[in-house]
């Protein structure tokens, strides 16, 4: 399937790039590493007018760690710099660990962690190429306005699949987002809307430019654990990222959050409640297991059942919390 036709806009430098979105904003695309953006687009999910290709805005990349603690890190920073950064690996090792499960080793050479973060939401009825689509009727995320996971609805169920922003949600990460009017800084909690269409709250006329962590979220053990299909390459079709904090034997902080059985990644609430002040052991770990479960929504949005996936979170969850414990 070849390209659309289009224009590559060049920026070296955010203030550039948000020009150039405030006065293209209805029909251009942001590409950061384009692993995403470059099959949608064969696909003839986007058609843009315009391509904004963030790869010269050099700003925008690096991990640094700040001197009032915690660390910040540009939004295209590759997701295999990433993996294989010491200090994150160290002090933050469950965005390392899910950093390492995303595709394959070419693919995280590409991908950027703003990518990641922003990545569009999937489903096995949007996915496709543009002659299928036509055939199917189309859906409510695009040309249509039937949803063929949940016919009759009105809501838009396609699945969020980044693998890093689980992680993140466990270390109460913050975004930064400049427009023409500034920079604003929010929780990546309050990022995502939990709609399949219209799945992250960024205006057409702004750019996700960096990722904080905080100090206290430091030196947590960290797991995170995913299904899919194969071994490489494939989006998650359940993830669990867990963090923990042990003292004296006892959990002394914990939380957990899911990804891709949802229109959003999100923290599983009441987990860290559950286990904090506990001796951790397998009946406890399978209790949050459940809970997670509960809290998963999947849907026929990929090829795998949803019952399977659901399961799977609870199976995972109770994995990476135990696994979490022993690190």
């Amino acid at each position: 399937m070849s390209l659309p036709e289009f224009k590559l806009l060049r920026p070296r430098t955010v203030e550039e790039a948000v020009g150039h979105l405030e006065r293209c904003a209805t029909n251009i695309r942001v590409i950061a590493g384009g692993t995403d953006l470059i099959p949608s687009m064969r696909q003839k999910l986007f058609e843009p007018q315009y391509v904004l290709d963030l790869r010269g805005v050099a700003e925008m990349r690096g991990i640094n760690p700040q001197a009032s603690g915690g660390i910040e890190i540009g939004a295209l920073t590759t997701l295999s710099t990433i993996e294989k950064s010491a200090f994150l690996r160290q002090h933050y090792p469950v965005l390392a660990e899910a950093a390492a499960t995303v595709a394959s080793p070419v693919l995280r050479n590409m991908g950027t962690i703003g990518g990641n973060i922003c990545l569009d939401t999937r489903c096995l009825w949007y996915n496709q190429s543009l002659t299928w689509r036509k055939g199917c009727g189309f859906c409510i995320k695009k040309d249509g306005d039937l949803c063929h996971v949940a016919p009759g609805g009105t809501k838009c169920w396609a699945a969020f699949s980044g693998d890093t922003p689980p992680a993140l949600l466990c270390l109460d990460a913050e975004i930064e987002i400049v427009s023409p009017n500034g920079a604003r800084r929010i929780s990546l909690r309050e990022f995502y809307t939990g709609l399949g269409d219209s799945y992250r709250k960024l205006q057409l006329n702004e750019l996700v430019t960096r990722v904080f962590l905080p100090a206290a979220a430091a030196n947590y053990g960290g797991v995170y654990r995913k299904l899919r299909v194969r071994g490489s390459i494939d989006y998650p079709l359940a993830g669990v990222a867990v963090v923990m904090k042990r003292s004296n034997g006892h959990v002394a902080d914990a939380r957990v959050a899911i990804t891709a059985v949802n229109p959003a990644p999100m923290l599983v609430n009441g987990a860290g409640e559950m286990l904090a002040g506990k001796v951790l052991d397998e009946a406890l770990a399978e209790a949050v297991g459940d809970l997670a479960a509960r809290f998963a929504k999947p849907s026929t949005t990929s090829a795998l059942t949803p019952e399977y996936r659901r399961e799977m979170i609870r199976v995972f969850t109770k994995r990476a919390v135990l696994a979490a414990a022993g690190n």
